[in-house]
């Protein structure tokens, strides 16, 4: 937090950064300037006494001098210090999206682009349209609740919004706008969702495997990425943004994937893949970076022509897992395969299709039945 004797000149040449910048003057103790990403400017007081916290926007800079904002911050101070009970400590014209649209600039040197991308998403589709207009310190648990209920028909997009919307309430007390523990997020409960299990089975995979030959000389970018994905269990992300620096010795070596740096062991299938595609530029399967090149429309024209047309793209990472677990792979090194930092997750990817739980309860009957007998 940076401290200066606040003047007029120095008060116009201060610009914004990506994260919000207090500064406050030495003049006065209490008085600052706060200037947020957006470039908006504000005086506020910030002041504890006796206990209680207090932190009050001003005025905007650009509707006063700095003059003007000491004298009534003097008098504002003053009053709060003899304990004028009107005081509550609560910022009280922040309205919600504002500091909704600053705690995400705050968050995008924090969050990874994809990640940064969906919140966007889930922000103004489905948290703006019902707090838009409302001060951000009047909001109470009943309001969020009435929220999470208005999205009941989409439960997925709701357990989604809902850890954005407590980030944005966290930030806010944080930054002087709520209460501290005030958060009214607290204690939502998630709808529960029904996961979606839909992997390849052996015949799927032979039909997929004759489509994409079918392509593979007029599309052979595409059709590698494909079947990288196929054979490695990696994220959509992780492939297409793959560059060649990151394959040496037989295997990736991913620099930032969802759960940070990892290593990915290629089967002599995968490195086949590899190295039959040209080395033009550092990017695998892109001229000059990953984002343009698109493997989503080329997909879905396989998919239909293989007849797999509920089969995403995500589902061939399900079906990795899957084959791996049926081979006898464990948990641990399903997860490790996969990148998860997390046992339960992996747990979420090891669907056993209908054939292969009728072949373990045949397996398992006989044991049992000699048992019992």
């Amino acid at each position: 937090m940076a401290r200066m004797h606040l003047t007029q000149q120095r008060v116009d040449r201060l610009k914004p950064k990506k994260a919000i910048l207090d500064v406050r003057d030495t003049e006065l103790k209490g008085f600052g300037i706060r200037i947020m990403p957006s470039g908006a400017r504000r005086y506020f007081i910030h002041s504890q006494h006796e206990g209680r916290r207090l932190w009050k926007t001003i005025d905007d800079a650009g509707t006063v001098t700095v003059a003007q904002a000491r004298r009534r911050a003097r008098t504002m101070l003053a009053t709060y210090r003899n304990g004028d009970p009107a005081d509550s400590g609560i910022e009280k014209d922040a309205l919600f999206e504002t500091v909704a649209q600053d705690v995400l600039v705050h968050y995008e040197r924090l969050w990874k682009p994809g990640t940064l991308k969906a919140n966007r998403i889930y922000l103004h589709r489905q948290i703006l349209p019902f707090f838009t207009g409302r001060m951000i310190s009047a909001i109470t648990r009943q309001d969020v609740a009435t929220w999470f209920r208005s999205l009941h028909a989409k439960p997925a997009a709701a357990n989604r919004s809902a850890p954005v919307l407590s980030v944005i309430m966290q930030k806010a007390e944080s930054w002087g706008y709520r209460p501290e523990n005030s958060n009214p997020c607290v204690g939502i409960r998630r709808y529960r969702e029904t996961r979606r299990e839909r992997f390849l089975l052996p015949e799927e995979y032979r039909s997929l495997a004759a489509v994409l030959a079918h392509h593979r000389s007029r599309h052979p970018l595409h059709t590698a990425a494909v079947e990288l994905l196929l054979l490695t269990g990696c994220r959509k992300s992780e492939i297409i943004m793959l560059r060649w620096a990151d394959y040496r010795e037989g295997k990736l070596f991913l620099p930032d994937s969802k759960t940070g740096p990892r290593t990915v062991w290629l089967s002599q299938a995968a490195r086949d893949v590899l190295d039959n595609l040209p080395r033009k530029n550092r990017w695998v399967f892109s001229a000059t970076n990953p984002k343009p090149f698109h493997l989503d429309r080329f997909w879905w024209r396989i998919r239909a022509e293989a007849g797999l047309n509920d089969v995403r793209l995500h589902d061939l990472r399900h079906s990795y897992a899957s084959v791996a677990l049926q081979n006898g792979e464990t948990i641990l090194t399903i997860g490790k395969l996969l990148g998860h930092g997390k046992a339960s997750t992996t747990l979420r990817y090891t669907h056993l299709h209908d054939g292969a739980v009728r072949e373990a309860i045949d397996a398992v009957a006989p044991v049992l039945s000699e048992g019992l007998a």
